[in-house]
């Protein structure tokens, strides 16, 4: 399979220049560190300078794999090999098939990973939800390397590749071999990704009974009992930490033919695409799962985690192929062009980690060489495989899921099966059978959006019949099929917030341009006043509320593609009479946050390097900038954070942004050393941010030009604080 020239194929060309531009040698720094091999590269920062390293280099190798599959370019092939040939150095130097890139710190000193698995194989064991033994997400790590040898070995026909995956495999087990049940599930506390998905695949692969008997005594019985009993048991659970365990029971079901693993996999499925899954079709606020159907409090800049949607992207193959159900690719298809496709920026290459659907946010993105999070790996993966899923093989039927413009050879059959298109911009797809041997069934999947598909065979009407979701069709070579599906606009709403709708055509969440992130959106939440109706614009997919909004006549066009303004996604559908009531308040609510402006003498955006700089910001340990958000924070810990700010004469008010989530925290601020406020931010979160204001004594500003702020904390907790403002007091 191939894609045709397309915005698809363009982000995929994008992500390859990414791909070649990194190194190899810098990702595998702390894995020949680690094995007592002088490295060949330097450490790249970000999360690669952190604990987590390694998990990049493993999603990098799948990623180097994929794109070799999906383009037939030499040199990613080259890659994955050269990689594959370094794991296996580090392995014998090691001398047990170990080979790693996590680090801890112990007594002062950063020491590698190894140190971890060998007190746990021990019986040493003490997890946090991210930790193990002082580590940070080890095994979910390892699993990543693990995964990108299998994806060498299966993509690339590497050998090799599955000999390093067998001893990666085989150390892991080895630990989990030397504990009893319960260490285990203690284990397993901590985040671990697709652990059980890659036992079971070893199996797939070798036959051997122990790794089947390997991922059956990984499964995580806190989660996996509940979803196989049908209970949702998800709020406030990590989303992404979840999502791979059910993979892993997917995989556990083909291979093992675990009844029970199958139906915890298609629960959760179900569980998180109808109850905890948002219009662009990502899920989790803060990472973390909420009460189902309860999303209308959970709007903020933290929303869809990018990671999340990949993982449900492939369990979503997984139940597909086994039921040949159009309904899964009808989620495929909404997360894969609302979600996955609005986290590359198409201009630097560079990825979200979250997808902000509060209104008035924009997206932040990563850097080439100094982020890697878990998202920019992820994110490396899913621009290597816009096009592995639309086509799939029936038996002696091609099954169409995805309408994006490619070709595909079908070479053992001698078919070559053709897509030309501009959707989702447009309504109308051509396929071709540009060749076949004999007669080829075709199977055209009919998207749930879609009211009156139409089709025409050689330019001729042909009747349509719909079965099961897929038109079926028998072409032969020469064959052109001129397919329709129309898209209306429609309304969706929060299930537990009526009036509070997106508007989508077709596949497409539509959002409105609220303008460049580097002006401030001041004004209130966009409201739709009556009908909530869109006027077609002059371009496809392109649509006007005209005098239906407020504060102004907005645009809407895809999300997917504003990747560098201002969107709302989500409008409060009023009446007309509940308009003139709710008028007065919110315009008077953006004239206040205008006036705080207006009297503003100094404001610090914490995370920033140049204004962390400009106001003399020193950190103790444990505290750290937080860039995976739009709007940059500086998250604190055990310790205190000490800036200045500008002063002015007469009463001044120190106006602070706290992240809206965190609660009954401890911690003081102090201003040239005095205590002003004690802080615990008590209280549920009731909007994305949280904003409180503290009266500056004048004793301590009067007759000064700058002043000296400090936070400090009472116990190791988190809490995110993204602004700190000093505004004179209204006269």
């Amino acid at each position: 399979m191939r894609l045709k020239p397309s915005r698809f194929l363009t982000a995929t060309q994008t992500n390859q220049r990414y791909l070649l531009s990194l190194e190899p040698d810098r990702l595998l720094h702390n894995f020949r560190a680690g094995a007592g091999l002088p490295p060949k590269g330097e450490v790249y920062g970000g999360w690669e300078s952190r604990g987590i390293a390694g998990h990049s280099l493993g999603h990098y190798l799948s990623a180097v794999s994929l794109t070799w599959a999906q383009t037939g370019q030499p040199e990613f092939k080259r890659r994955a090999a050269y990689i594959v040939e370094e794991l296996a150095a580090c392995q014998g130097a090691n001398g047990d098939g170990y080979a790693g890139g996590t680090t801890v710190d112990r007594d002062g000193k950063t020491l590698d990973g190894k140190v971890v698995y060998e007190e746990v194989r021990a019986g040493k064991i003490d997890t946090a939800g991210f930790g193990l033994n002082g580590g940070w997400v080890p095994i979910y790590t390892y699993h990543k390397v693990l995964a990108g040898t299998l994806d060498a070995h299966a993509l690339c026909d590497d050998p090799k590749a599955l000999a390093v995956a067998i001893g990666l495999a085989d150390y892991l087990g080895r630990m989990f071999e030397a504990l009893d049940a319960q260490q285990v599930q203690t284990v397993l506390r901590a985040e671990h990704g697709g652990i059980v998905e890659s036992f079971a695949e070893l199996h797939a692969r070798t036959g051997q009974q122990r790794w089947l008997d390997l991922a059956r005594r990984v499964q995580h019985e806190d989660i996996v009992g509940p979803l196989a009993e049908g209970r949702d048991d998800l709020a406030g659970k990590h989303a992404n930490t979840q999502i791979p365990k059910l993979i892993g029971e997917a995989r556990l079901y083909e291979t093992g033919g675990d009844a029970r693993a199958a139906k915890a996999a298609m629960f959760f499925w179900e569980t998180v695409v109808h109850d905890h899954s948002y219009v662009i079709g990502g899920n989790s606020e803060f990472e973390h799962f909420g009460k189902p159907r309860q999303l209308s409090t959970r709007l903020g800049q933290q929303t869809c985690e990018c990671c999340n949607s990949y993982n449900m992207l492939k369990l979503t193959r997984h139940l597909h192929a086994w039921s040949g159900e159009s309904r899964y690719f009808d989620f495929y298809e909404r997360a894969h062009l609302n979600h996955i496709l609005s986290q590359q920026d198409p201009d630097t290459g560079m990825f979200t980690y979250f997808s902000p659907l509060a209104s008035g946010y924009a997206r932040g993105h990563s850097s080439p060489t100094d982020s890697f999070w878990c998202c920019v790996g992820s994110g490396m993966e899913n621009y290597s495989k816009l096009g592995d899923s639309i086509f799939w093989r029936d038996g002696e039927r091609i099954r169409v899921n995805l309408y994006y413009p490619s070709t595909l050879d079908w070479s053992e059959k001698g078919a070559k099966l053709e897509i030309d298109t501009d959707f989702p911009y447009s309504d109308q797809i051509t396929l071709t059978l540009s060749k076949a041997k004999t007669p080829t069934p075709v199977s055209l999947r009919v998207p749930g959006w879609c009211a009156a598909p139409s089709v025409k065979l050689n330019g001729r009407a042909h009747a349509v019949t719909v079965k099961n979701g897929y038109i079926d069709l028998t072409l032969r070579a020469g064959d052109k099929v001129a397919l329709t599906l129309p898209m209306t606009v429609r309304t969706e709403s929060m299930p537990d917030a009526p009036d509070l709708v997106a508007f989508v055509n077709g596949p497409l969440v539509l959002a409105a341009d609220l303008g460049p992130p580097d002006q401030p959106w001041d004004s209130f939440d966009p409201v739709v006043v009556g009908t909530a109706a869109l006027t077609p614009a002059d371009a496809p997919q392109r649509f006007s509320l005209a005098d239906h909004s407020r504060p102004q006549d907005l645009t809407l066009r895809p999300y997917f593609e504003q990747h560098h303004n201002r969107t709302a996604v989500y409008f409060r559908n009023l009446t007309p009479a509940q308009w003139t009531q709710a008028e007065p308040r919110l315009v008077a609510e953006a004239k206040a946050r205008a006036d705080i402006r207006d009297r503003t003498v100094d404001i610090l955006r914490f995370g920033e390097q140049q204004p962390e700089t400009d106001h003399a910001l020193k950190a103790s340990p444990g505290t750290q900038d937080s860039g995976n958000l739009t709007v940059r924070s500086r998250v604190l810990n055990k310790g205190s954070i000490t800036f200045q700010m500008a002063a002015a004469p007469g009463p001044l008010i120190l106006e602070v942004t706290y992240d809206g989530s965190p609660r009954n925290k401890d911690f003081r601020i102090l201003v040239e050393g005095q205590e002003v406020a004690h802080e615990t931010l008590p209280g549920e979160r009731t909007s994305p941010l949280n904003v409180k204001t503290y009266p500056l004594p004048q004793a301590l500003t009067e007759g000064k030009s700058k002043v000296t702020i400090s936070f400090e904390m009472a116990a190791n907790q988190w809490a995110a604080v993204f602004e700190a403002r000093v505004f004179k007091a209204a006269r």
